[in-house]
């Protein structure tokens, strides 16, 4: 992935328009940078292992587009009362679309214009004995 421009990285020469000087040249971003970068962000925002999580990024539409495959953490399923009380799948993978969406954007300093979340499994919360 390249980003053809002079100043700053991922979202144009903005460098010149906010008074920072500019220098000619090119960056050039690898694509497992953005991969390594989706994958942590992801992590952080759904709440689960490296390991649960994988995801793809490619150039699309001018910014991005991102593929992520991970599992769902869920409460523990004796707890009905949270389990009552908490979102329903699909209205958890919007919400997790868009957080992704607006971090990432952030983050690329270029627009993300789709995410797909497939979800592969649920992951409850690890018993720990009280001593």
């Amino acid at each position: 992935m390249r980003v053809d421009q002079i100043g700053s990285a991922g979202g144009g020469p903005s460098g010149a328009a906010a008074g920072e000087p500019t220098y000619p040249g090119r960056i050039d971003v690898e694509e497992r940078v953005f991969r390594k970068v989706a994958e942590e962000a992801s992590v952080s925002v759904i709440g689960v292992s490296r390991s649960d999580v994988s995801v793809e990024v490619a150039d699309y539409r001018g910014g991005m587009a991102v593929r992520l495959s991970t599992k769902l953490p869920i409460p523990d399923l004796e707890d009905t009362a949270a389990i009552n009380a908490g979102p329903k799948v699909l209205d958890r993978a919007s919400a997790l679309q868009e957080q992704l969406q607006q971090r990432l954007s952030h983050l690329f300093g270029k627009e993300i214009h789709r995410i797909n979340i497939t979800i592969t499994g649920a992951t409850t919360p690890k018993r720990r004995r009280v001593r």
